[in-house]
């Protein structure tokens, strides 16, 4: 799973639904360019690009990476057993910084909502470009401080404190502590 090839992804949905990379980069309302750049995997799309790109698909984050993922009637989950997203999403991605780990239980399709178990290193960026999707979202920070943003607030939260906004509006996670930060959080409808 680490090794998730997102511009191979991105030019086999492009194709299934029946679009030149100019039709999509027009759907999606970025330059032409940039969908040629992510297929051939010149260029990693931020998270807020990536989901603009699929937008102009009418598909979201969790259908590109679970694309034929199972449905399973697994109630408990040993930390083993957590899916691992980060390289799909932050390795290596254009806009953020520092490590950042998301674990997700489960199958988040199937249930229409997504749990993660997120931890951030010191430093760590979701990036400048704010994210936005059509979801809820909301979580507790286990350990740590995280500086979370929506809109135009911002709060440095520490262990025991709790969020809950509606994705739509802008936001962006950073730990702007010298120690990892852990946060569990949820999303539904499921983001990545």
């Amino acid at each position: 799973m680490n090794d998730f090839d997102v511009g191979s992804r991105l030019k086999e949905l492009r194709l299934r639904y029946g679009m030149s990379q100019r039709q999509l980069a027009d759907a999606a309302d970025v330059p032409h360019g940039q969908i040629s750049m992510i297929e051939t995997n010149k260029s990693s799309p931020s998270v807020a690009s990536l989901r603009k790109i699929l937008g102009g698909m009418n598909i979201g984050m969790s259908e590109f990476f679970e694309p034929e993922s199972p449905q399973s009637s697994d109630v408990f989950f040993t930390p083993s057993q957590l899916r691992d997203l980060t390289s799909r999403i932050y390795s290596g991605r254009e806009g953020t910084v520092g490590k950042i780990t998301l674990k997700q239980v489960g199958d988040a399709r199937a249930h229409n909502l997504q749990i993660l178990h997120e931890t951030y290193e010191p430093g760590a960026d979701t990036g400048d470009d704010m994210l936005e999707h059509v979801a809820s979202e909301g979580g507790i920070v286990v350990s740590g401080e995280i500086e979370l943003t929506v809109g135009d607030r911002t709060a440095i939260l520490k262990a025991g404190d709790a969020f809950l906004f509606k994705s739509q509006e802008p936001h962006r996670f950073r730990n702007v502590g010298d120690r990892p930060a852990t946060v569990i959080s949820a999303c539904s409808p499921p983001y990545l």
